[in-house]
């Protein structure tokens, strides 16, 4: 049954595809999600200064990106195995100014001799804000995950996630790392701080200029003072992660300590 499901999905992609511009990069796209249903049979993932997603039988070329995303990494390095792209996101005031002294992260691809991408690495700063813990179950989650055609977004479902007993981020610690954020909005329960990074892209397609800012936004529980959500774009790509419903609940916490 699942072997029909998939086929199921994947005959109903060429056909939705076939209408798209650029079909074959959302065709890429398509096919690794597929792939999420089935995640330690086609991914890895390596975690210590940074967190790494290796990928096993990859689909994606970097043409895929530069079309999905509309943007250039900021710098380009040929390595034995293939080549290594780097998105550096810097910090900027209200001004549209770097700050001083910088504050910033990356997102690393690599990609092997036929162009697909093997690694997908996240610096540690970013680690700041999506806790390690975290962010490997948001991947794991993507499997059978809702698809908004419209929006080219997956969603996943709550009850379906992968409950974990990591602890998150108290707001002091993130603040150390980040620094002051833009602005605060006071809501009844949490308080939302915004941040903003600038892309340091090369050869932005008109048009897309907007892509290069990454507004971050990040939820705390006014209670506890934890790291609840996070919210943003990192090069076209939009990153929305509830780390709510990632955590055990209260009484099964206790239960396995």
């Amino acid at each position: 049954m699942t072997k029909i499901n998939r086929f199921f999905r994947l005959s109903l992609a060429f056909v939705l595809l076939s209408s798209m511009t650029g079909c074959l990069h959302w065709l890429h796209a398509y096919q690794t999600y597929l792939q999420m249903d089935e995640f330690d049979r086609y991914f890895a993932v390596t975690s210590k200064e940074d967190f790494t997603v290796h990928f096993k039988q990859p689909k994606l070329l970097s043409e895929d990106f530069v079309s999905l995303a509309k943007l250039h990494a900021s710098s380009e390095e040929h390595t034995g195995d293939g080549k290594r792209w780097r998105y550096w996101f810097r910090k900027i005031d209200k001004d549209s100014k770097l700050i001083a002294p910088e504050i910033s992260f990356y997102l690393d691809l690599a990609f092997n001799k036929e162009d697909k991408i093997t690694d997908w690495t996240f610096s540690n700063l970013f680690l700041q804000i999506a806790p390690p813990e975290f962010l490997e179950a948001s991947f794991r989650s993507l499997g059978g995950a809702e698809i908004n055609e419209e929006k080219k977004q997956l969603r996943a479902k709550a009850d379906q996630m992968e409950k974990i007993a990591a602890l998150l981020p108290k707001k002091a610690t993130v603040i150390k790392q980040l620094g002051e954020p833009l602005e605060i909005t006071d809501e009844e329960k949490q308080e939302v701080y915004l941040y903003h990074f600038r892309l340091d892209a090369k050869d932005i397609e008109e048009g897309y200029e907007d892509r290069a800012l990454s507004e971050i936004r990040l939820m705390f529980d006014k209670t506890t003072s934890e790291l609840i959500k996070m919210s943003g774009r990192f090069a076209g790509l939009k990153i929305s992660i509830n780390y709510r419903n990632f955590q055990e609940e209260d009484d099964k916490k206790v239960a396995g300590m």
